[in-house]
């Protein structure tokens, strides 16, 4: 008999091996030193195993911890401040973000962090400036992070339609050395947990020798560029006036486009570009309620999957979403495409569930570690009760409904348990690590003085908002 730290007991397990989801029933998972070692049926449990916690969940399904692969967690102090509004970057969202400080962006990121674990995620893909703090809360939480710093040449300020970014490129070099920075205290660090990439904002914040010598930073440390690429009209003409190209074929004309990178939305891109993309061996990132609401675009990520790309899904930022709840984008991911295609066969749940697992931990590189219960890989998983009316009733013959009721119908507070590394942070719905209350509590403080500060300039570009203000229609 062996001792092992963890035998997990549930009467559905969707592993995401093979071409689908993987389903295994009458088993339990075995789990020790972190590691997944491997299934066994239930009547060899006693004969073959000691296990420290025997952890029965009689009414849950249990799935591969969900990756959220692109987040910007500080934008969450702003949340519901920049919808509905054309010009969403610059006259929604600017005037707000122009005036937070590092200790606001950091109450945003631990609420949206926490929101992000307890809907089910595992693995948290935050790019933002001033990581340093994010990553330790990561740390403490017990999540993973897949964590980019914004390299911005770009003067912060806003910008009118038609007006070319005005460049500083001593803050671009600045930045781009406090990414360096951020890799050498963080990386691999948290047990393995922590992993640093390169975070340009997007080829048009950056000058071409930045971009650069991103990329020979990024592959001299063997790691990933996180980059936001064609990610609307503004980038392709700001693209086009400095180079006299599209992004996407200025980008391959550099040589930017390989498996180093990860392309963030495409929003722009024609299904061509999207193709060349994914041929290049670069990954692509979906955050369909971002861009939904943000453009009213449906992304050409159908494009880039049937040409053999791997895409992950992204809750993007609250501002623009409202919420860092990656069941709420597998949702999104499938019907915007079934609209958007007038075919409800597209994008159906099954496909939407692996971009937020196996699918999306190749679009990451991480694939090896995460994304699949196999043994071998971390034992990063969550639990949904069954019993959650949204979940309800439950069907396995003639046909399983467990997987489409979670994409299409589930809200996030299904999920009962989490666990990174075989050690829960999520326990019976309540984070096992921090108090969630204090981190709460402390975001009530901050809004009134926000909004002062921001008002003057969000009154002088007198925006859609400004005029929902004055109808009375906010």
């Amino acid at each position: 008999m062996k001792a092992v730290d963890l035998i997990v007991r549930a009467p559905h397990f969707y592993t995401m091996e093979g071409k689908g989801v993987g389903y295994k029933d009458k088993v339990s998972m075995v789990i020790d030193g972190g590691k997944i070692s491997g299934f066994i049926t239930r009547d060899k449990e006693a004969e073959m195993y000691q296990a420290d916690e025997m952890l029965d969940l009689t009414h849950h399904a249990i799935f591969p911890g969900f990756i959220d692969a692109h987040m910007h967690t500080g934008f969450n102090i702003m949340r519901g401040l920049a919808q509905d509004t054309k010009n969403w970057m610059m006259y929604g969202l600017q005037p707000f973000d122009n005036v937070l400080t590092r200790k606001e962006r950091d109450a945003g990121s631990c609420a949206a962090i926490i929101e992000a674990v307890k809907s089910g995620t595992t693995t948290l893909g935050d790019f933002e400036s001033y990581m340093d703090n994010v990553c330790r809360f990561i740390e403490k939480i017990g999540a993973r992070g897949n964590i980019a710093q914004t390299i911005r040449a770009a003067k912060r300020r806003v910008y009118h339609p038609g007006e070319l970014y005005d460049f500083d490129d001593e803050q671009g070099e600045m930045s781009l050395t406090e990414n360096i920075e951020l890799y050498n205290k963080w990386h691999n660090k948290a047990n393995g947990r922590i992993r640093i990439l390169f975070g340009p904002q997007g080829a048009d914040f950056v000058g071409l020798d930045l971009l650069l010598k991103i990329r020979k930073a990024a592959k001299e440390r063997k790691t990933k560029i996180h980059m936001h690429v064609q990610q609307g009209d503004r980038e392709t003409y700001q693209i086009k006036k400095r180079y006299g190209e599209r992004p996407v074929s200025w980008l391959k004309r550099i040589g930017y486009l390989d498996d180093t990178l990860i392309a963030v939305h495409l929003t722009d891109c024609t299904d061509d570009e999207a193709e060349t993309v994914a041929k290049s061996g670069a990954s692509m990132i979906l955050c369909p309620g971002s861009i939904g609401i943000i453009d009213g675009i449906v992304p050409p990520s159908v494009s880039f999957q049937n040409a053999g790309g791997n895409c992950a899904l992204g809750s993007d930022q609250a501002p623009g979403n409202n919420c860092h709840n990656i069941i709420n984008e597998m949702k999104n991911a499938a019907l915007f495409n079934k609209i958007k295609y007038c075919d409800p066969e597209i994008m159906p749940a099954w496909r939407a569930l692996r971009m937020a697992t196996i699918e999306g931990a190749r679009a990451i590189g991480m694939e090896d570690r995460i994304g699949s219960l196999e043994a071998g890989k971390q034992a990063d998983f969550i639990a949904i009760d069954l019993r959650s009316l949204s979940m309800q009733p439950v069907y396995t013959y003639p046909m399983r409904n467990i997987v489409p009721n979670l994409v299409y119908s589930a809200r996030g507070y299904e999920v009962s348990h989490a666990a990174v590394d075989g050690y829960l942070i999520l326990r019976d719905g309540k984070l096992c690590g921090i108090d969630e209350k204090e981190y709460l509590d402390a975001l009530e403080k901050y809004p009134e003085g926000i909004g002062k500060r921001a008002s003057e300039e969000f009154y002088r570009i007198n925006g859609t908002n400004v005029q929902l203000m004055k109808e009375d229609m906010l």
